[in-house]
């Protein structure tokens, strides 16, 4: 149960229930996450922006990038974004073996090299900035990543790192499947 006051998308009003509609046509469902940012439409609307964005990329496939939120999350030890990530990379045809192998060890995530190798990179990055080197930059290129992907998907794990902290600041509960 969230320590914040959470408007259920039955009470939602105005901008809010637009935002949770918009949620519900993806999802199916007004998931706890998005009922959580509720607390601030703004908020709300800037992350749905953001994950529309993405949902779009021309480069990150969605299940490149489910990997790298599931990732950050076990690094960041958030059991709601890890379990919530596990269950769109099952959507996504991944089978539990091949999910718990890249949970234990990255490296045995079931990507092709070039997704593989910026999967590692963001994963880097978001452990240990200061660690990236150009050399890493250079590598990404040489198998093909552009720089505003290796941008964009830096700034994905990184904006997964924040929600993470929002998330179990304020308690979210597990959504029920």
């Amino acid at each position: 149960m969230a320590i914040v006051s959470i408007t259920p998308p039955e009470k939602a009003e105005g901008k809010l229930a637009e935002l949770y509609a918009s949620a519900e046509q993806f999802f199916g469902m007004v998931p706890n996450n998005v009922q959580l940012l509720g607390v601030s439409p703004e908020v709300l609307e800037n992350q749905l922006y953001f994950a529309q964005y993405f949902m779009k990329h021309p480069s990150l496939s969605a299940p490149l990038l489910s990997m790298i939120r599931m990732l950050v999350s076990r690094a960041c030890k958030s059991e709601y974004c890890d379990s919530f990530n596990v269950g769109l990379l099952s959507k996504f045809g991944f089978n539990p073996e091949q999910i718990q192998d890249a949970r234990t060890d990255p490296e045995k995530a079931p990507l092709d090299a070039k997704d593989k190798a910026l999967l590692l990179f963001v994963l880097k990055a978001t452990d240990e900035p200061q660690a990236v080197t150009s050399s890493d930059v250079d590598n990404l290129r040489s198998l093909g990543w552009a720089d505003a992907d290796i941008f964009d998907a830096v700034a994905h794990g990184a904006r997964a790192v924040a929600t993470n902290i929002i998330f179990d600041t304020f308690k979210i509960s597990p959504d029920v499947a």
